[in-house]
């Protein structure tokens, strides 16, 4: 991998991935914090969004996943490219408001959830149609029915992450 953070990025996701969440958690605050508040918007979109996935808790979840939209909104296209040819930046939003939408619902904010979860469909032709694409969908339908049925239940797999 040419980009030295988002290596560190991917190694500590993959410490989390494979049962330390601690450790991983760990690391992405402190790759955080070395990326600082003017860093590259698409290293701090992609850690916080992978850091999001590391907490059970939808609070804390939430706080990154917030973050990660903030960053979103910042990145370029072109940035997106540098790092993955062919990527744009709308791409990244169908998942954001999923697991915005899915935080919100957990913690019984079902308005929040209603509207996340409403941009994330609306976002959703951005999607490719590929496997992962098919997996954001079924995760945003499930989300909607999750909402529409009023349940703060984890559901039993991840909204998925990009």
């Amino acid at each position: 991998m040419s980009d030295p953070m988002l290596a560190e990025i991917t190694a500590a996701v993959t410490v989390g991935r494979t049962g330390d969440a601690d450790a991983a958690r760990a690391r992405l605050r402190d790759l955080w914090d070395e990326i600082g508040p003017g860093g590259d918007p698409f290293h701090r979109c992609v850690l916080a969004h992978y850091q999001a996935d590391l907490f059970a808790d939808p609070a804390e979840a939430l706080v990154w996943d917030v973050r990660a939209l903030d960053a979103a909104a910042t990145v370029t296209d072109e940035q997106v490219q540098a790092h993955s040819a062919g990527t744009q930046v709308a791409g990244f939003y169908p998942s954001l408001h999923l697991n915005l939408a899915d935080n919100f619902r957990r913690l019984g904010s079902f308005p929040a959830a209603e509207h996340h979860i409403a941009e994330a469909r609306r976002r959703q032709d951005a999607l490719g149609d590929d496997a992962y694409g098919a997996l954001l969908r079924q995760a945003i339908s499930e989300v909607a029915e999750a909402i529409a049925h009023r349940s703060t239940e984890r559901r039993a797999t991840a909204p998925g992450v990009g």
